[in-house]
């Protein structure tokens, strides 16, 4: 089963370290979930770990083989990054869009093979976009666009999955779509999927463990109730906060802001 591990390690921005002494472990079929405020160092993580950002000191493993000694299309062939926000200076097909997936198994020059449309084409499915594949990028809703994003990761047939706030600015269903997928893939893909997400009651529904970060340390990590306790809400957010089971069973959170705490 695979296997994803960070020792202690550190990351920066030249002189500025960002990420502290991280230590953590994530295997297959298990979604792990990266939480806290803005500048905790969420996504230098997940830049570190698909390799664009070299750690200043410390380890990342991959079942046992060291990431930052793997060439690049190596990596991408190990580990698949889905980032926020991403936008795109030429018009691509869905189906275009997908395929750049099979770079790191085919390069960039050399025509597609049959297997490259085949992966291309099941990750499309996988996302529910096969019915669109002809449809430029840029007619895609939000939702849409962003299964996008996760079909042409998928289509480098990785064992991990990446996920940089996936349902930033999108509405409700999409949210609730998007996370379903994520869970599903980790399911039947056995993936390893590692998602830095800021909406806490989201995460709380999809993660199977929690790592709540502050100023770039690990405050807590565990599984979603014994992560987002009132206290850690407090200490690491400033609200008063309480995660609970809604009436279908899902967790929810309530809040409210101590505009003393600071």
């Amino acid at each position: 089963m695979t296997h994803l591990a960070t020792r202690s390690l550190t990351l920066a921005y030249k002189r500025q370290t960002v990420v502290h002494d991280l230590t953590l472990a994530l295997c297959g079929g298990e979604v792990l979930g990266l939480v806290g405020p803005n500048g905790s160092g969420k996504t230098t993580i997940l830049r570190a770990l698909i390799g664009l950002n070299r750690p200043r000191s410390g380890d990342i493993y991959l079942d046992g083989r060291d990431v930052t000694r793997m060439s690049p299309p190596e990596r991408a062939r190990q580990i698949g990054l889905v980032p926020q926000g991403e936008t795109h200076a030429w018009a691509l097909t869905v189906r275009e869009m997908a395929l750049l997936g099979r770079a790191a198994h085919s390069g960039w020059l050399l025509p597609f093979s049959v297997a490259d449309h085949a992966a291309a084409d099941c990750a499309l499915a996988q996302t529910g976009l096969l019915p669109l594949r002809d449809r430029p990028v840029d007619k895609l809703s939000g939702g849409e666009r962003q299964r996008a994003l996760i079909a042409r990761a998928l289509a480098q047939e990785p064992r991990v999955l990446l996920l940089d706030e996936p349902t930033a600015n999108l509405d409700l269903r999409y949210q609730v779509d998007i996370l379903s997928l994520v869970r599903q893939l980790a399911s039947e893909r056995k993936l390893a999927v590692l998602i830095a997400i800021h909406d806490l009651a989201l995460a709380a529904r999809t993660c199977d463990r929690l790592v709540l970060l502050t100023a770039g340390q690990v405050f807590a990590s565990g599984s979603p109730e014994t992560v987002l306790t009132p206290a850690h809400l407090m200490a690491v957010f400033g609200v008063e906060g309480e995660l609970y089971k809604d009436p279908n069973n899902q967790w929810a959170l309530s809040a409210k802001s101590d505009f003393n705490h600071r």
